[in-house]
């Protein structure tokens, strides 16, 4: 999701039962978005713990949709506590998930669906694959002699 779509996410848009969730992209595209039992357990953690029950998942302090920057503020924050070296931004998490999924054999149209890009090329500049992947599946699956 983009920082914008996970400020706008409300309980409403996450379907426990499905495992689905709903997100209105740019333009006000709508777009379903999988996830996994165990973050279904987190998710659910999450607002327990918090005691939201309905509205915006992720609040500001006066109750209203987290901004952007508040967003960016708790993953520096997270990855502060991580010990991580490297600059973490929402973005990097973003890119990290479509680079994954590359890798592990995702063609580019369900990560350009997944990612709520409108152009392919998007997708495409937005996923690299570096030099090293490319040369091992050549030579796991070009035939040989």
């Amino acid at each position: 999701m983009r920082v914008s779509e996970l400020s706008a996410l409300k309980i409403s848009d996450i379907d426990f039962n499905e495992g689905w969730i709903k997100v209105i992209g740019k333009g006000r595209k709508e777009r379903f978005v999988p996830f996994s039992a165990r973050t279904a357990r987190l998710i659910k953690s999450y607002l327990s713990e918090s005691g939201i029950k309905e509205g915006f998942v992720f609040r500001g302090q006066k109750g209203a949709a987290m901004s952007r920057e508040g967003i960016w503020k708790l993953i520096k924050r997270c990855a502060r506590r991580a010990a991580l070296q490297k600059t973490i931004t929402p973005h990097t998490l973003r890119h990290t998930f479509a680079t994954h999924l590359l890798e592990h054999g995702a063609d580019l149209r369900s990560i350009q669906i997944l990612l709520g890009h409108s152009n392919i090329d998007t997708t495409q500049i937005y996923t690299h694959v570096n030099r090293k992947n490319i040369k091992e599946m050549h030579s796991r699956y070009h035939p040989r002699p």
